[in-house]
């Protein structure tokens, strides 16, 4: 009895998505968090938040901020190891502050730096500063100065842009109905989207196939990118 051959497991090669501002896709949904990274260096204050879900592209306006103003990109949980700001310079991405998780002293510290040697800090959340619980006084006063830009899930449209927008960037021609058909199943986030052209592609690769719509059916019933439910 002949044996079955194996399936060819796709080479997977990284693949970066770009961060450049050009490459931003500007929705009703952060048009405002777009303006506000836009407007630097000319904002009123040293200190603005971009408030958010999981998904909605706040690691992406912090990567084109923290290209503009050569500014030191750091996740909130590693400022207690990061020690003094001096040396890291005048402007600072600190991505996902959590109520609770950040050390507020050092946060403190690294804000007051900021401010005195006329820098900037970008902080990304998925909640409102107001709601971070903050013990910290002195730090509390400072948050309250911050510029807040808050971002909503993307809608169809944008969520359509991204897609397209991902396909191209690995060179996959895909037919824009069927861009259509995997808006109405997916997920409605950023990250749900980098994640099913990801699979996509794989799973191309692996069946040297094209992506056709009983392909994309597969994938999302695998879970990559699918909305909890939807069908």
């Amino acid at each position: 009895m002949a044996k079955r051959p194996s399936a060819q497991l796709p080479l997977t090669l990284p693949h970066r998505p770009s961060s450049a501002r050009e490459d931003l896709i500007v929705a009703p949904a952060n048009a405002l968090a777009a303006a506000l990274i836009d407007a630097w260096p000319d904002w009123p204050g040293p200190y603005a938040v971009l408030v958010g879900p999981e998904g909605s592209g706040k690691t992406h306006l912090a990567r084109v901020y923290a290209h503009a103003a050569s500014a030191h990109v750091r996740q909130a949980a590693s400022l207690r190891s990061m020690g003094d700001p001096q040396p890291y310079g005048a402007h600072f991405a600190i991505e996902d502050v959590r109520p609770g998780a950040a050390p507020e002293r050092e946060l403190f510290h690294l804000l007051n730096h900021v401010r005195a040697v006329h820098g900037s800090c970008l902080m990304t959340a998925r909640v409102h500063p107001r709601a971070w619980n903050v013990a910290l006084p002195d730090l509390a006063s400072r948050l309250r100065t911050a510029q807040v830009a808050e971002l909503g899930p993307p809608d169809d449209a944008q969520l359509s842009q991204v897609l397209a927008k991902l396909f191209s960037d690995r060179q996959m021609n895909v037919d824009p109905a069927l861009i259509g058909y995997m808006v109405a199943r997916m997920e409605r986030s950023l990250g749900a989207a980098r994640r099913l052209v990801a699979a996509l592609d794989r799973e191309a690769l692996a069946r040297k196939s094209p992506v056709t719509r009983a392909l994309v059916a597969d994938v999302l019933a695998r879970g990559a990118g699918s909305r909890e439910g939807g069908a």
